[in-house]
């Protein structure tokens, strides 16, 4: 096909594609989609081998939050039924921390549900950082923690924070539809700072809110000119007692073709499968695997995720490996640019430094995944709440958390 032969030789290249192509690739067919993923796939191993980075997310706290995000499990005026509790402690935070790190996890994403964080609750994540850095040698850290107000980036790096995320979600013409009590400029500004503070940005997308090719294309394409180090693909997870509980629009070719085109919008940079690859890619996950370089590993923020040893087995089998501590997740050219001045990236493509799953308020659902695939004969397309189970485990509990 000559679209992918174009799209390879482009990304290999770090040339952005045509937003016609971009539409392409969602729009190609069934009986394409293997050789879809076998192209995406060599942009992938280019840039990253057969290397997959894990993720470990801690919820620093669940619920309550005065934002009104449509598919947030913990927005204002949910009824979902899920875990509530205010902040962690640092040394709780840790513990549950170290069980990720434990199960083969990289890098620890610590994230707060609420509007953006006071300066006290910044001084309380920095504290958990440093204990977690204290605790852990070599560990990565990313905030996850809302809206920023001058200074607060600056601060976090100072307390040891590699990364911060803070996710665009859908279109900038779409997404009053979806939020209301912040806007789209909101959420670039809060990705600027952490750019300009030096923290590895990290900024992605939700697919499945009801959103069009060109909604898709739209957000993909203004995550590249922001240019973060990671961008997250996650998939809605429509929790019940949310606006969205209805919203089953996915299926797992139309999450394969999503992430092909992540790929060849950002070839360079870290994809990261992230809330809802058990419920909307099912058994077809290992395929993914050809896109996307990085995953979590275990429970999400208000859902449960595949079990640790499966996500473990699962890339094996796939022919990948696991990322280790010692290793560089960004290609060269992308982390000498990220060890440069202000986290700038030389116009590569979106950046690849890894970071949170969700962003902040909207730490629900939509990072959430949900418990393993259970055997079942639902037609595709058809809601499978089967897949959804609400967290009811590790931090915020006293039992053990899913690692």
């Amino acid at each position: 096909m000559d679209l992918l032969n174009t799209l390879v030789d482009k990304g290999l290249r770090r040339e952005l594609p045509t937003r016609e192509e971009a539409l392409a690739v969602l729009a190609t067919s069934d009986d394409d989609l293997l050789d879809v993923v076998a192209a995406a796939g060599k942009v992938r191993r280019h840039w990253f081998g057969r290397r997959v980075k894990l993720n470990y997310l801690v919820n620093l706290k669940s619920g309550l939050c005065p934002e009104d995000c449509s598919y947030c499990s913990q927005r204002l005026g949910s009824k979902a039924d899920i875990l509530k509790y205010t902040w962690l402690k640092p040394d709780d935070a840790s513990k549950a921390a170290a069980a990720g790190l434990a199960g083969g996890a990289k890098r620890v994403c610590l994230v707060a549900s609420g509007r953006g964080p006071t300066d006290r609750d910044v001084e309380r994540v920095s504290d958990t950082i440093k204990a977690i850095k204290e605790q852990n040698e070599g560990v990565e850290v990313c905030a996850c923690l809302g809206l920023l107000s001058d200074g607060q980036a600056e601060r976090l790096r100072e307390a040891g924070a590699d990364a911060y995320n803070h996710n665009l979600n859908t279109s900038e013409s779409t997404y009053g539809d979806i939020t209301t009590t912040h806007t789209y400029a909101d959420r670039v500004e809060t990705v600027n700072k952490a750019h300009a503070a030096g923290l590895s940005a990290c900024s992605g997308l939700i697919a499945g809110m009801g959103e069009s090719d060109e909604d898709l294309v739209d957000v993909v394409y203004s995550l590249r000119e922001l240019d973060p180090d990671s961008v997250p693909v996650n998939f809605l997870i429509p929790f019940e007692g949310t606006p969205l509980a209805k919203e089953w629009n996915l299926t797992p070719q139309r999450c394969l073709r999503i992430l092909a085109m992540v790929r060849f919008v950002c070839p360079d940079v870290e994809v990261r499968i992230a809330g809802g690859r058990e419920v909307h890619l099912r058994s077809m996950q290992p395929l993914a695997l050809n896109l996307a370089n990085s995953i979590f590993l275990g429970d999400y923020l208000t859902s449960e995720g595949q079990a640790g040893k499966a996500d473990l087995e699962m890339i094996a089998d796939a022919g990948f490996e696991v990322e280790g501590t010692g290793e560089v997740t960004l290609p060269e050219h992308r982390a000498a640019a990220a060890a440069g001045i202000c986290g700038s990236h030389e116009g590569a493509g979106c950046g690849s430094a890894e970071g949170a799953g969700c962003g902040s308020h909207e730490g629900a659902g939509v990072c959430g995944s949900a418990a393993a695939p259970a055997a079942g004969t639902k037609a595709a397309g058809d809601p499978r709440t089967d897949l959804v189970a609400v967290r009811r485990r590790g931090a915020g509990t006293d039992l053990a958390p899913n690692a």
